[in-house]
């Protein structure tokens, strides 16, 4: 029987990081940075107003006071955009905008509010220190800084300081194109109205907003019979859009042979019996160069298989250096009994803090695959394989299933 640990270690062998892209801003949110980037210009690009105001020479104005104005003449009115900006004699000054290039000779900007916001003259009340209210070139970042590492996630404040040092295109991982497949006669679309035998398809949803999370375009497929000829028929379709494709069903004792056979021709698939609890028979390989993760029915065992496998191989694949969930210990609040030879996964909610310690509240019967406990769930609790009975009390480590 193989370990969890190995098949955990041949998912992520089995996918491989995605060749870099160069892309726009907008299309790299979401997606982590393969190479670190560095500005190309200064930011500002020159010395320039931080709000309105009136730009002047300080040696100008040492005196002037609320009672005791000084009197300047305004020679330009200087916008942001503007260009060339004119040089500022003893006694002027130049109306400025917020952003707009600093004249020459000026050493500060003094705020409207300190002056009675004359247009050809201005009356000056205030004495301001030199470099009062003004960005210097480059104060912000210099040509050469780095601004962003390789292996950093992307999101909307880099894209801030990316845009705004001049920078239009950036070298990313892609997002990976994950392909879900649901398959069984059994199934039926959620809204729809089951007959007897049949069952909603809760793996397809879930596994696709599961992968969607990891910021993946997910292709979710309708659910697929157990028909071989259209089975195969719809992974072969599936293979032009995907860099990973997951199954889930199909792997029941009643039909063990039934995914294997439709994938033999198409590539090198192996299917194990992984001691692990929920969930027993995985598959991992490739299909038309296209890695494959083949998943339990049972959506209880499909989620805790998603987080254990399918997680981490999808970071993998997007750049990330560290793949997997995060841990903690804690104090679970019940004993059961755990099949020996098998790592299990119980689904548990935790609380707590850093410094109390945190608890553990198993969801349901631990041998119980109920979907309403893992819906009030949010980790995993991890029995060792050779851990046969736990005790209230017990500590143990979980897997958070909530970032």
């Amino acid at each position: 029987m193989k370990s969890v640990a190995q098949h955990a270690k041949d998912c992520v062998s089995a996918v491989g990081i995605l060749p870099e892209l160069e892309v726009t801003l907008v299309e790299a949110v979401g997606c982590v940075l393969s190479r670190d980037v560095t500005a190309p210009f200064d930011l500002p690009v020159t010395d320039s107003a931080a709000c309105d105001g009136y730009a002047l020479r300080t040696v100008d104005v040492r005196e002037a006071r609320k009672d005791h104005p000084v009197e300047l003449s305004v020679v330009d009115q200087i916008r942001a955009g503007d260009i060339n900006p004119v040089t500022l004699l003893p006694g002027h000054a130049a109306k400025i905008s917020s952003g707009a290039p600093l004249p020459g000779g000026a050493d500060a900007v003094l705020a409207p509010e300190y002056t009675d916001q004359g247009l050809a003259r201005v009356q000056i009340k205030s004495a301001p220190r030199a470099g009062e209210n003004i960005r210097v070139r480059a104060e912000d970042v210099a040509t050469g800084d780095p601004l962003v590492k390789a292996g950093t996630r992307l999101a909307s404040r880099h894209v801030a300081m990316l845009a705004g040092a001049g920078l239009a295109r950036v070298w990313v991982h892609p997002r990976p194109r994950v392909v879900v497949i649901s398959i069984g006669d059994e199934l039926v679309e959620p809204g729809d109205t089951p007959r007897p035998g049949q069952v909603f398809d809760a793996n397809g949803h879930a596994l696709a907003t599961a992968a969607a999370d990891l910021g993946t375009d997910v292709f979710r497929v309708g659910a697929v019979s157990d028909s071989r000829a259209e089975l195969r028929s719809m992974i072969e379709d599936q293979l032009v859009r995907a860099d990973l494709i997951v199954t889930t069903g199909g792997l029941s004792g009643s039909e063990v042979d039934t995914v294997p056979e439709v994938l033999a021709p198409l590539g090198v698939v192996e299917f194990d019996q992984v001691a692990m609890w929920p969930g027993r028979v995985h598959g991992v390989g490739h299909v038309g160069g296209i890695p494959i993760f083949c998943l339990p029915g049972d959506p209880v065992a499909a989620q805790v298989s998603f987080a254990v496998f399918v997680h981490p191989a999808i970071r993998a694949m997007a750049g990330y250096e560290m793949k997997y969930r995060p841990t903690l210990r804690a104090n679970v609040d019940r004993g059961w009994y755990s099949p020996r030879g098998r790592r299990e996964f119980v689904r548990v909610t935790i609380d707590g803090s850093p410094s109390q310690g945190y608890n553990a509240t198993v969801q349901g019967g631990p041998h119980q695959l109920l979907v309403s406990a893992l819906g009030r769930s949010n980790a995993l609790a991890v029995v060792p394989e050779a851990v046969t009975h736990v005790q209230a009390g017990d500590e143990l480590v979980c897997i958070l299933l909530d970032d």
